[in-house]
């Protein structure tokens, strides 16, 4: 351990109350996708009281909608800022965007919780509440990481900018629009789910609903009519073998398991709408997962035809075909060089913090970075506290020591990569 990476250690571990009590802050703020507000105010005062330049605006949503990456959603963003804070290097380093998103799922009535989803309560080093995982604990290592580094009068070369959006739970139209008012860097870190493996790939997600229509019938004379519960599990049916063609053929080199890496599921079946009424129309909803390197489009072609492939081979939908409709949350899969100097900057500071290599892999779930990569110039690696399969889950978690362990890498990895020169990489 280097002398500078020992001080930051020891800076942080200094202020492990400081940094629980933050997060236990943040965490007690509801912040559900579109009511994201009250916290925002909360992070535009703090960064300021930390003596960052502050940039707190509101999407213009017409704008939003001529860029090629938006999608439709129902809700604008009035009241709903994003943040963009710059810490200012001393000059002639590389800059570093830290981007996390600040909303939240919803919780549900929350009866199934432990305690209140926004309690923030602590118990056996886990500190709990809706968005300690994903991802207010990436957020708050973004923060505290620049503040220490200022408290122990670090400043590096290059700017550090802590970008902090809304909206990504629905659309990523938040850090969309970041890359829209112009911010980008040399490089970024999204503070996302990792268990604190270092991902330079996300998976993309398409989700998708398919209509099918039986033939009507009263119940007395229900043999008469075709019943769209029966119509639609062979809908269901079709799906899955879509899922086992793409796990038998599909492969990239960081998703090494594609069964985990590439779902193709219903996940709602809606039929009938009567106990005592012939069910005649259907409703499934389902999502598939893409790999880095695929067609998106391509894969969405794919389930159009094993519909129609097995609508073909019905007697009745071969003439009356269910519709599909892609719908709702459509992100693509992206990726950086594992080679990117940022990559190898972020191992290389796990490394000192940890004396432990990271694991490197490609997040099982989407990601802004594909906002970042594709449209920003700003090539982003993923990189955060929480487990991608603790998110959205009832009693949501974060460890506490994973959360530390990311400021500490945070510090030091913006001071190492900031300092290099901009010409170099």
């Amino acid at each position: 351990m280097t002398d500078l990476t020992r001080k930051i250690v020891e800076k942080v571990d200094a202020s492990r109350d400081h940094a629980v009590k933050f997060l236990q802050e943040i965490v007690a703020i509801p912040s559900v996708t579109g009511d994201e507000g009250t916290i925002q105010k909360f992070m535009a005062e703090y960064l300021c009281r930390i003596g960052l330049e502050v940039d707190s605006w509101e999407t213009d949503w017409e704008k939003l909608k001529k860029h090629s990456g938006y999608r439709p959603v129902t809700c604008g963003y009035e009241g709903r800022p994003n943040i963009v804070a710059i810490s200012r290097g001393t000059g002639g380093g590389r800059s570093l965007l830290l981007n996390g998103h600040i909303d939240v799922i919803p919780v549900g009535s929350g009866t199934s919780w432990s305690d209140s989803p926004w309690s923030a309560s602590i118990t056996n080093g886990r500190l709990y509440g809706r968005g300690s995982c994903d991802m207010k604990s990436g957020v708050a290592s973004h923060v505290l990481a620049v503040q220490y580094l200022k408290e122990l009068g670090l400043t590096p070369k290059g700017d550090v900018l802590i970008n902090i959006v809304v909206d990504e739970e629905v659309s990523g139209h938040g850090t969309l629009d970041t890359v829209i008012r112009g911010y980008r860097a040399d490089a970024g870190i999204s503070g996302e789910t990792s268990d604190l493996g270092v991902q330079p790939a996300c998976i993309g997600r398409i989700w998708f609903e398919i209509e099918v229509q039986g033939k009507p019938a009263g119940i007395q004379k229900r043999y008469e009519g075709i019943s769209a519960i029966a119509l639609g599990n062979k809908i269901v049916q079709a799906v899955q073998e879509l899922e086992d063609e793409r796990v038998a053929t599909v492969r990239h080199p960081l998703y090494p398991n594609p069964l985990d890496s590439l779902p193709c599921m219903i996940g709602s079946f809606q039929a009938g709408n009567y106990p005592s009424a012939f069910p005649a129309s259907a409703l499934l909803k389902g999502s598939i997962g893409t790999l880095p390197g695929e067609d998106h489009d391509g894969v969405k072609q794919s389930l159009v035809r094993k519909i129609a492939e097995t609508a073909a081979l019905d007697p009745w939908l071969k003439d009356h075909p269910p519709a599909v409709r892609f719908v709702g949350y459509d992100a693509q899969a992206s990726e950086i060089p594992r080679t990117h100097p940022i990559v190898e900057t972020l191992c290389r500071t796990y490394e000192e913090v940890t004396g432990k290599r990271p694991m490197i892999s490609g997040r099982q779930g989407a990601a802004d970075t594909r906002f970042l990569n594709s449209y920003g110039n700003t090539p982003t690696v993923i990189f955060g506290p929480g487990s991608t399969a603790i998110m959205h889950a009832v009693d949501e978690y974060v460890s506490i020591e994973d959360y530390l362990t990311s400021i500490k890498v945070m510090a030091l990895c913006a001071y190492d990569w900031c300092n290099g020169s901009a010409a170099s990489h």
